[in-house]
């Protein structure tokens, strides 16, 4: 999309420290449970062969916005390398 033609005024945008503030502040520990929940769910459903209540929570696991944040943090705790300001070797 060209910036050019968007609708949204300039002034609208998040700077980086808003972004990073952002980051640092998300409640990590609430997107962990949420996701080792519904991931105990899906097992406790494929023991019991419900293949068709399994699949659904699969489902829900890969959109889920909290597993896709938890797969973008590095899970050591650091923050993450674009918002630290380090630069990644090439």
């Amino acid at each position: 999309m060209n910036a050019s033609y968007s609708i949204t005024p300039k002034g609208e945008k998040l700077a980086n420290t808003q972004l990073e503030n952002q980051w640092i502040n998300f409640d990590w520990k609430k997107a962990e449970i949420f996701v080792n929940r519904l991931q105990s769910r899906i097992a406790k459903a494929v023991i019991q062969s419900k293949w068709s209540l399994a699949k659904r929570m699969q489902y829900l696991l890969i959109h889920s916005y909290y597993a896709k944040l938890l797969a973008t943090n590095d899970n050591t705790g650091l923050i993450f390398p674009v918002f630290s300001g380090l630069k990644i070797p090439s």
